[in-house]
């Protein structure tokens, strides 16, 4: 599997978009634009995946679904973090999960 910045910048290719056009779309949360720096560091995995906003404003800018750069970055989204969910929930989960992933490779 790609890597969080590997996906983010195979999309922006695929959109013909410049890093710096798309850290100037994005906003810091002081409400400055984002360095292109930055972003060529997470494009290269000299960073880790972005804070929660950062993902949210680039899953807009590059027309990709929340949940799927959620899961690039290896992280639950925020609205099923903040929800109080049992442990055998949420095992339950990841079992469906798992199970939808194998049945998903045969096919």
């Amino acid at each position: 599997m790609t890597s969080f910045g590997e996906f983010i910048a195979k999309r922006r290719k695929q959109l013909n978009l410049t890093q710096k056009q798309v850290a100037a779309g994005i906003k810091q949360d002081d409400g400055k634009p984002l360095s292109v720096q930055y972003l060529n560091d997470i494009e290269h995995g000299r960073r880790g995946a972005p804070p929660d906003y950062i993902i949210v404003q680039l899953a807009k800018l590059l027309r990709l679904e929340l949940d799927v750069l959620y899961f690039r970055a290896g992280r639950l989204p925020l609205d099923i973090r903040n929800r109080s969910i049992s442990d055998d929930r949420a095992a339950a989960a990841y079992r469906a999960f798992r199970r939808e992933l194998r049945q998903s490779k045969k096919s």
